[in-house]
């Protein structure tokens, strides 16, 4: 059975410009080189309520694949250099269901 891995983070102040940079450079091409598909991603750019600016989420064919590419040492690289950019980052793995952005 697929699964998402779901992730929400905030840029950190004064770096948006070194986040996108870093995100199409790096974090796309790096999350599918390791086997992940990308599924979403939301950017919101204005809230009056607490939560996330960017929720994205990627998929694996399988919980034991997930588990395989988040145990790797180029996820660990990938994940502390977008630790640079972002705060309150946060993830969880969930089964696919149909709709949109689970939380």
């Amino acid at each position: 059975m697929k699964v998402k891995l779901l992730m929400n983070w905030d840029i950190k102040p004064q770096r948006d410009q070194e986040y996108f940079e870093f995100i199409v450079r790096e974090w796309v091409p790096g999350t599918t080189s390791l086997g992940l598909k990308a599924s979403g991603a939301w950017f919101t750019l204005y809230s009056h309520e607490e939560g996330p600016q960017i929720m994205t989420e990627v998929v694996a064919r399988d919980l034991e694949t997930m588990r395989q590419i988040l145990s790797t040492e180029d996820w660990r690289e990938l994940h502390e250099k977008l630790l640079e950019y972002v705060n309150n980052y946060h993830q969880k793995v969930v089964r696919i269901t149909n709709g949109g952005f689970q939380l």
